[in-house]
């Protein structure tokens, strides 16, 4: 199993935003960018504006358990910023992990290399 570090920094984030290779999928927004280390580093963002705290939580829950269960099928070493789309609410964890999977074929930086 690999590591996996969060993203807790602000500045991490918007050096992603800026600076990363970005992909979209029905739920899921994916930044990500090669760091030196030799692991991954994993940043989730759940906006306010769609819905209240519980729901957010549930979001951000699903996402992270989509990761860890996938995360043979990511680089090593890259930073990743996953963000929840407005569809992302009322998803099921089937669907969120699919558009995750989905984003993820679609970014070169992020799929492994088989």
């Amino acid at each position: 199993m690999k590591k996996t570090v969060s993203l807790k920094e602000n500045h991490e984030f918007r050096r992603l935003y800026h600076r990363g290779v970005s992909t979209a999928g029905k739920h899921v927004v994916i930044y990500c960018r090669r760091n030196k280390l030799g692991y991954n580093r994993l940043g989730l963002t759940v906006s306010a504006k769609l819905a209240c705290a519980v729901k957010r939580n549930r979001i951000k829950r699903l996402f992270r358990e989509a990761y860890r269960l996938n995360e043979d099928k990511f680089a090593d070493g890259i930073d990743l910023v996953l963000v929840a789309r407005v569809r992302a609410v009322g998803a099921s964890y089937q669907e969120i992990e699919k558009s995750l999977l989905r984003a993820l074929k679609d970014n070169k930086v992020a799929a492994a290399r088989t």
